[in-house]
This record gives C-alpha cells, sequence and structure tokens, in this order.
C-alpha cells in the first residue's frame, strides 16, 4: 500500500473541484481527504495500491472542464508509506459561512455556464435552420444534375447509335479498299507474268539463235577461229545480261507484291 499526498494549483477553489476528487476516490476505492489549502491551492492524501494511486492522479488533473470551470494548471506528489488510518475518503471542509460561500460561487458558475451553454445551443440550432436549408438547395440542384444527366445520356444514346453507324461505313470502306487491293495485285500477278513469257521466249530465240550461229561457226571455225571465240564471248555476256535482266524483273515484281500487301 502507498500514499499519495497531491498539491493540486489552478483554478481549484470555489468551483466544485473537490467534489470532483471525492467522487473519483470513491470510485476507485481509495480512501484519504481532499481539503482546501489557502490560498488557493487544493491538498489530497489518499492511500491505496501504487497502480490505483497513479490512475488517480492522472483522474484528478483535469486541465478543463466541460461543464464547471476547473482547470488544473499544476500537480504536485508525493509518494510515501501508507497509514492505513482513514476509513474512507472525505472532503474536510472549513468555516460553514465560508463553504456556503463556495457553494454559491459554484452554484452560481454552474448557472453561468448553463446560460452559455443555452446560447451555444440557439446558435446550433440556427446553424442547423441553415444546414436544413443548404441541405434543401442542394437536394434542388441534384435534382437538376440529375435531369441533366438524363439529358447527357441520352445525347450519348445517340451519339453511341451514330457510331455504329460511322463503324458500319468504316467496315464498308474497308471492304472496298481490301477487294480493290486484290484486284490490283491480281493485275499485277498477271503482267508480271506476261513479263516473264516475254523474257523466256527472247531467251529462246536467243539460244537457237546461239545454235544455229556455233553451228555455222563450226564450219567456219577452220578458217575462222578467232571470229568463233568472238561470238562465244558475245553469247555468254548476251546470256548474262539475260540473267542480269532477269534477276532485274523478279526483284521488282517482289518489291512491288511487298508493297501491295504492307497496304493490305
Amino acid at each position: 500500500m502507498k500514499r499519495a499526498v497531491i498539491i493540486a494549483k489552478g483554478d481549484v477553489q470555489r468551483v466544485g473541484y473537490r467534489d470532483m476528487v471525492e467522487k473519483i476516490a470513491r470510485k476507485l476505492k481509495l480512501t484519504g481527504f481532499v481539503e482546501n489549502l489557502k490560498p488557493y491551492d487544493v491538498r489530497i492524501v489518499a492511500e491505496g495500491e501504487e497502480e490505483i494511486l497513479n490512475e488517480f492522479v492522472t483522474q484528478t488533473r483535469i486541465e478543463k472542464h466541460p461543464i464547471v470551470p476547473v482547470s488544473v494548471e499544476e500537480v504536485e506528489v508525493k509518494f510515501g508509506t501508507a497509514t492505513g488510518e482513514f476509513e474512507y475518503f472525505e472532503i474536510k471542509r472549513g468555516d460553514p459561512q465560508e463553504e456556503l460561500g463556495e457553494r454559491m460561487d459554484a452554484a452560481g458558475a454552474l448557472l453561468y455556464r448553463s446560460v452559455e451553454l443555452g446560447r451555444e445551443s440557439v446558435g446550433l440550432s440556427r446553424e442547423s435552420v441553415e444546414l436544413g436549408r443548404e441541405s434543401v438547395e442542394l437536394g434542388r440542384e441534384s435534382v437538376g444534375l440529375s435531369r441533366e444527366s438524363v439529358g447527357l445520356s441520352r445525347e450519348s444514346v445517340e451519339l453511341g447509335r451514330g457510331s455504329v453507324g460511322l463503324g458500319k461505313e468504316s467496315v464498308s470502306i474497308g471492304n472496298k479498299m481490301l477487294g480493290k487491293q486484290d484486284q490490283m495485285l491480281e493485275k499485277q500477278d498477271a503482267h508480271t507474268n506476261i513479263l516473264i513469257e516475254k523474257m523466256d521466249t527472247h531467251t529462246n530465240i536467243l539460244t537457237d539463235l546461239r545454235d544455229q550461229t556455233q553451228q555455222n561457226f563450226e564450219i567456219l571455225d577452220v578458217k575462222y577461229g578467232s571470229i568463233s571465240e568472238n561470238m562465244e564471248r558475245l553469247i555468254e555476256e548476251i546470256k548474262n545480261e539475260r540473267r542480269e535482266s532477269r534477276e532485274s524483273m523478279k526483284g521488282l515484281t517482289d518489291a512491288i507484291l511487298k508493297l501491295a500487301i504492307s497496304k493490305k
């Protein structure tokens, strides 16, 4: 068991602070007393378990009360060994006349505070009325916004329908473009095939001409061997030129096909 001697300083006299301390002590089942200490402080002596005494000190440190003007600005606490001399917790009162004056002061403070609370209540009521009016206005604005929202929703539906129509037109245009690209590719393929066929025909003609010429020059080869060699070189050059022309034509055709496919 421990004893706590507490000196509370601040607005603690003539405001009902001792009554509040007594209620806290009885609730925590502590023993001791509370009394006014001249000129302005209050002394508290309490005994009990150390943990409960610490809680008691915390609860009696009232910095601001919502009803009475109690304000504990400073607390001095000293702990010691309990003596067990107290049977209960009480308020030690002073001169009856002084106590009566303190009671009247406390009652006056309570009355003054009740008047202030009444004024605050009236102010809150007015604010509540204003909030109610604002709520009505907000409700009206909400209705207006809801109507605007319905109008916008209808416009969105119309725009959606228009978008669907545009989408269908886009698909139709895309299909037409693809059809035209397919036609162009078909024409290009046909033209390429014609060119290849013509090149093959020219190649065959040149080959026949080379064979006939070679046969003729074989007869003259004995006397005109140099002519035969020159003719062979000429034929080889013609073959190379034909090969290069055919490769160039094939590269050009491949490039046209790739370009058409990329656009598709």
